[in-house]
């Protein structure tokens, strides 16, 4: 890989999507290598996934807690039928073995499609180059930011609230809270802000957290950009495949990338393994609509004040949580995103249906533009 036969893919970038990808490659029979200047150090983040997105090959012992249904409150409590896993972070890692590939550790200074030139002057060659690294080399400036200050405490208790929309005193800025068991008689509750341009800071978000009773201190500290590329499919010739969040494997509305990113890890081994172009097999034409559909969900919610994000997901909670799936799942569901969108429209009270309606045209023609 540095010298002779080059490898079947070079992986750039150990977190979660990168290292899925490098297990999926090897499990195929791929020649792997990868590329990292960290490729142990423990992952700490809190990723939770729906039930029914979690791949079939993903290990038990992954899975830290999960419930049978979620709640959330907009501002009302409501039940839905649909199951919640959150993972355990280091024992998906260990899962997630890469003991058969070739492993550089250092940091990529030049990433093509086909060569990557470390920082160390390691030259590492493969038939195809993927950079998982996220965001690099990105101008985060002006993108819109999730937002988010969690505190772990001890509990017994285990059901999921996905999303608690009740105020938690005067503010400027919309929150939810979002708290889940992690197993081991532990829960996280976190403040979160789910998009902003700019976002709630994270130091706001936490004195929103001590009013919901917990302690002070912070434990999970969430800051990422909501859209770094707003055509992820544009491939550069000659460049490396970005795969991952940065990648365009994070749903726009609601910045959950880890369970698409699962899933799209064997669709790009099998097109691999195929000889067929990998960027062709994970954007197709349905895969890049559903993307621009969520982009424009995104816009939308950036425009909404808080009292009509409330609306808005009551209204969207409110779906069969089939349909509801449409829009949160499946990265290449065009028709199922429509449908959702669509839905919610319906069921929205006609002033804000007018202001959705205004707001997409406006985004439309911006983008456009």
């Amino acid at each position: 890989m540095t010298g002779g036969r080059p490898a079947d893919v070079a992986v750039v970038g150990v977190g979660p999507a990168g290292r899925a990808l490098a297990h999926r490659a090897l499990v195929a029979g791929l020649r792997v290598g990868v590329v990292d200047p960290s490729p142990t150090k423990a992952w700490t983040a809190t990723y939770g996934m729906y039930t029914d997105d979690c791949p079939p090959w993903l290990a038990a012992v992954a899975i830290a807690a999960s419930a049978p249904s979620f709640t959330v409150f907009t501002p009302e409590r409501r039940v839905v039928d649909r199951g919640y896993v959150v993972l355990d972070s280091v024992r998906l890692q260990e899962s997630l073995a890469i003991d058969g590939a070739t492993v550089t550790t250092a940091r990529a200074r030049q990433v093509t499609a086909t060569e990557v030139v470390c920082d160390d002057g390691t030259v590492v060659r493969a038939r195809h180059v993927v950079d998982a690294r996220g965001p690099v080399a990105v101008d985060l400036a002006g993108l819109p930011r999730q937002t988010a200050a969690g505190t772990v405490i001890d509990s017994a208790e285990r059901d999921v609230v996905l999303m608690d929309w009740r105020p938690v005193g005067d503010h400027s800025g919309p929150s939810f809270s979002y708290r889940v068991p992690l197993g081991d008689g532990r829960r996280l509750v976190e403040e979160t802000c789910l998009a902003g341009r700019p976002p709630v800071p994270v130091a706001d978000l936490a004195v929103r957290n001590i009013r919901r009773g917990v302690e002070s201190r912070v434990d999970e500290h969430v800051d990422f950009p909501m859209l770094v590329s707003s055509r992820p499919w544009r491939h550069t010739p000659g460049g490396a495949f970005r795969f991952g969040a940065a990648g365009g494997m994070m749903n726009p509305a609601t910045g959950y990338s880890v369970a698409q990113s699962l899933a799209a890890a064997d669709v790009l081994v099998d097109a691999i393994v195929a000889g067929r172009n990998p960027h062709r097999a994970l954007w197709t034409g349905r895969a890049r609509l559903a993307f621009r559909l969520r982009r424009l969900g995104l816009g939308v919610l950036l425009r909404l004040t808080a009292e009509e994000l409330i609306m808005f997901f009551d209204a969207f909670f409110e779906l069969d949580p089939r349909v509801q799936r449409g829009y949160l799942s499946a990265r290449d569901d065009a028709a199922g995103v429509l449908r959702a969108m669509w839905s919610v429209y319906r069921r929205l009270p006609v002033p804000l249906r007018l202001r959705v309606a205004g707001h997409s045209i406006r985004h439309i023609c911006a983008r456009d533009a």
